[in-house]
């Protein structure tokens, strides 16, 4: 049946079919040649879907998306401005910073990059920033998103392969202050080259007013990963009450969000969801297939076959989950590699939180590679650029990024200190 599975599967996503559709599709196609009857298919969708801790999903979209609307991140992004714009290249730093305090609350580097970039990239641009750079910078430093926690991504490694989310948040906080201090460092080399301006000097004053102004906006995380991590409530809870901090906040704090705007934000966090969840169903469909093939036994025999040394492992399953990045949606190919992946790393002496992370970080970088490359699309609908003018661009960054996940793939106390300190 491996035949099956691959013809159907390359034909469909050749022909431009949704991701979701061409793992269905696959799925169906298969069940019907096994002679299986296909209540399977609605029965693994459901299932796929059916787990507490994937609640967590549509309640951290909805808190982006009222923390979005409700004024919060244009004062994250002033308040980003006040700390680091004074450096040679400033607002390009800015924007970093502001993806890391936006990481805190959304979870998802889409978010981040429609977010950050519909205010950062014309504002760049207006102050002497060529635009292929600001787009680039942007969808970039948006895969911080899934990084620093919290992240829809590692709920849904989670609950995958049944490691701690929690853990897996913490082991975030390190690489993901990394990631934006090595995006940094290449926005400050490229505005000597370019000769982009500062944002004026440091004013202790200013800094502290800003941060006076988005004093809400930075309790969020506060709250969300204080509360997971302190053990009061799990992600689940943590991101129900992100939603109504958010409302409260953005509703009768900064007072921007207008019960007229409820319908809107609850219609595209409810459309954000369903895609989701829809992705994450039928790969499950999937999943269930290429395991009733014992593909995953196959391909584990593949890799061992290759080497046994975990050294080596770590680096091919890098390279590979690179490539797979740049063709696939990071929830679905979690959800079709970890349970394969994971128990042969489990093998060869790999800590599962470890590899767990590690898998999140690649697939957080294929979210800002071409030709699918979601952040990259975002970034293109806001320039008008066209996609290979963006990642061209891109190039410099998605190199350090590179570079700081093999220095986390190999060097474990970065990822692992945290999460061990909390007793993960």
């Amino acid at each position: 049946m491996t035949w099956v599975i691959l013809i159907s599967f390359v034909v469909t996503l050749v022909f431009g079919v949704p991701l979701a559709v061409v793992l269905g599709a696959t799925g169906f196609t298969t069940l019907i040649f096994m002679g299986i009857p296909l209540e399977v298919v609605a029965q693994r969708m459901f299932t796929g879907i059916d787990s507490f801790p994937l609640m967590a999903v549509p309640f951290f979209i909805l808190a982006g998306d009222l923390m979005n609307r409700g004024g919060t991140t244009i004062r994250l992004i002033n308040f980003a401005n006040s700390l680091v714009g004074h450096i040679r290249g400033g607002l390009g730093h800015a924007n970093v910073v502001a993806n890391m305090f936006m990481a805190g609350i959304s979870g998802s580097s889409v978010a981040d990059a429609s977010a950050i970039g519909s205010i950062m990239i014309p504002a760049m641009e207006k102050a002497g920033y060529d635009r292929p750079f600001s787009a680039a910078l942007t969808a970039s430093a948006a895969t911080i998103g899934p990084i620093i926690p919290p992240s829809i991504i590692m709920v849904i490694y989670g609950v995958s392969v049944g490691v701690s989310v929690g853990g897996l948040f913490a082991a975030g906080f390190i690489p993901g202050v990394m990631l934006g201090l090595a995006l940094m460092l290449i926005v400050y080399r490229e505005s000597l080259k370019r000769n982009y301006p500062k944002e004026g000097h440091f004013s202790f004053g200013r800094m502290l007013k800003s941060l006076y102004g988005s004093f809400w906006a930075l309790l969020a995380p506060l709250i969300i990963l204080g509360g997971i991590l302190g053990g009061i409530f799990t992600p689940t809870e943590a991101a129900a009450v992100a939603v109504v901090y958010s409302f409260f906040v953005g509703k009768f704090v900064f007072r921007e969000i207008k019960w007229r705007d409820l319908p809107r934000i609850l219609l595209d966090s409810g459309i954000t969801t369903a895609t989701v969840l829809f992705i994450i169903s039928t790969a499950n469909v999937f999943a269930w297939v290429i395991a009733a093939n014992m593909i995953p036994l196959r391909l584990a025999n593949v890799f061992l076959s290759i080497t046994d040394n975990p050294v080596l492992f770590l680096l091919l399953v890098n390279v590979f989950l690179l490539i797979v990045g740049m063709f696939m949606e990071s929830g679905a190919a979690i959800i079709l590699l970890a349970p394969i992946l994971a128990p042969i790393a489990h093998r060869l002496g790999v800590d599962p939180l470890h590899f767990g992370f590690v898998m999140v970080l690649n697939l957080a970088i294929g979210m800002a590679t071409p030709p699918v490359g979601v952040c990259l699309f975002v970034s293109c609908g806001i320039t008008g650029l066209s996609l290979e003018v963006i990642s061209k661009n891109a190039m410099k960054f998605i190199g350090a990024e590179i570079a700081v996940l093999l220095v986390v793939t190999y060097i474990e106390p970065i990822s692992m200190w945290l999460p061990k300190l909390l007793g993960f």
